[in-house]
């Protein structure tokens, strides 16, 4: 039923001009569109990512997008890094760090939150 049809991940912000900031300048994406002045949507890849303001942002304490980044994870956390993105580190069974990425198995992972405290994840497998 849903399987023919793409998804869009969608971040809730309480603050979209500095959301915008984020999103463009330190992630890099480019905006595609706006709906009004309460959201804006973001190329990414093949998909779309909408960011839109809500009175409910940052609550989820789960990750909230998942980034398949390939084998260059681990350039693009360093570039992350210089750009002024702090990673979390968890510890979960079965997995061990190495620095900011975490690896079990072949899955390579990392995480960051943005200003508003979405949790956004990178994977390589």
């Amino acid at each position: 039923m849903l399987g023919d049809n793409q998804a869009v991940a969608t971040v809730a912000v309480r603050d979209l001009a500095a959301a915008k900031k984020f999103y463009a300048e330190v992630l890099g994406l480019k905006q595609v569109d706006a709906e009004g002045e309460e959201a804006v949507v973001y190329k990414t890849g093949a998909g779309q990512l909408t960011v839109y303001r809500s009175q409910f942002a940052g609550t989820n304490r789960a990750t909230g997008v998942t980034w398949n980044v390939g084998q260059g994870i681990d350039a693009l956390v360093r570039d992350l890094k210089t750009r002024g993105v702090a990673f979390e580190h968890y510890d979960m069974p079965d997995m061990k760090r190495e620095g900011d990425i975490h690896s079990a198995g072949g899955t390579r992972a990392a995480w960051f939150k943005d200003p508003d405290g979405n949790i956004h994840g990178l994977v390589t497998r």
